[in-house]
């Protein structure tokens, strides 16, 4: 796995999406989002694993920094899933 800045990716971005390696990108040390180059194959489950763990536990963050409830966030997919299906039903 790469680690980059916003700056360098930006900078560089065709070669980097070149790479087969996923690419970690960060704004001032802190993580800012990742890039992943469609595999050929599939990730290892260890990274698979990894990747999970810091996006779960950035997501429960970010959720609690702005006071986003559960039901809140059950409610929201609930509406999308209304509207999903309302705009199947128009074709």
């Amino acid at each position: 796995m790469k680690i980059s800045t916003v700056r360098e990716f930006r900078d560089n971005a065709t070669g980097l999406m070149r790479s087969k390696d996923p690419i970690l990108v960060t704004r001032r040390g802190r993580l800012a989002g990742i890039f992943f180059p469609r595999p050929e194959g599939s990730l290892p489950i260890e990274l698979k694993r990894e990747l999970f763990g810091v996006l779960s536990a950035e997501i429960a963050r970010q959720l609690i920094k702005r006071r986003v409830t559960e039901d809140a966030v059950l409610a929201d997919f609930a509406a999308w899933r209304k509207s999903k299906r309302a705009a199947g039903r128009r074709r």
